[in-house]
């Protein structure tokens, strides 16, 4: 008999991504989307799709997001997916026939390809990404991280053969607003682990993440997008270690920091 399938899907303002995000996940059992109170049309999109459930919460991390919402789903095996993401055809077959047959391990990793100014990043360090998405319900949690949250789990993890698609680059100032939303949340993690911003995390990080992508892991091949893309990566290093160096500026100084809210793993 063959194991039955969530699509987990987390949203904010995704109205430009969610029709064909979730198109892409039709052939599983259920569907669940949980949206961060979208002030566009996300949701309105999202619930004339058929057979789509809509909870909404509010957003304190990916991680928190995605374990909340682990605790709602219906059936034992779960497909993770973001907003900006597809499955693509094939792997839709690969996993049905894994349910099918009977999955031999407990989660799988699967490729992601990064697309940017419509193109297949294949260089900058993006061409091996692959993220932990397809699991037994219960065997794995997202750590207790606002950023970079992705899962590592213990035992066999076998990478699915077919890709995903990461459209990674909506736009200019969505990808640079993205930065800075993240560049938040990582300081506030680096804040709570006790750290500081000096020259080495001012100067040297930023200059090493261009060179390590567009150098040594050849980004200079992906043309122009892979230029832009790895010089506003460098950006994103340099805004995180600048607001936790103003964020220890204000604490010397006796002045408050407010630091983004973050659910307690109690909670999440």
């Amino acid at each position: 008999m063959k194991e039955k399938l969530s699509a987990l899907i987390t949203s904010y303002n995704e109205e430009e991504n969610i029709r064909e995000c979730l198109a892409s996940v039709a052939f599983a059992d259920e569907i669940l989307l949980v949206d961060s109170f979208s002030t566009d049309r996300t949701v309105e999109i999202a619930k004339n799709v058929r057979g789509v459930r809509v909870l909404q919460r509010e957003y304190f991390s990916a991680a928190a997001q995605k374990n909340w919402a682990l605790g709602e789903l219906a059936h034992p095996w779960v497909l993770s997916v973001d907003s900006d993401e597809r499955i693509t055809p094939e792997l839709a077959r690969e996993i049905t026939g894994l349910l099918e047959k009977g999955p031999g391990a407990d989660h799988y990793s699967i490729r992601r390809e990064a697309i940017v100014f419509g193109r297949t990043i294949r260089y900058s360090g993006l061409g091996t990404d692959k993220v932990v998405r397809f699991f037994r319900r219960g065997s794995v949690r997202y750590p207790e991280r606002q950023v970079h949250a992705d899962i590592h789990p213990k035992g066999p993890t076998p990478t699915l053969r077919s890709p995903m698609l990461h459209y990674l680059f909506r736009s200019f100032d969505h990808y640079v607003a993205r930065l800075h939303r993240y560049a938040r949340w990582g300081a506030a993690d680096l804040f709570r682990r006790g750290r500081r911003a000096g020259a080495v995390e001012l100067f040297l990080r930023p200059a090493w993440r261009f060179l390590r992508m567009y150098v040594v892991q050849a980004g200079f091949l992906d043309g122009y997008a892979g230029f832009v893309l790895c010089a506003l990566q460098s950006y994103g290093v340099f805004l995180k270690w600048g607001k936790l160096w103003e964020w220890r500026e204000r604490e010397k100084k006796g002045l408050p920091v407010e630091l983004p809210a973050f659910d307690k793993p109690a909670t999440a």
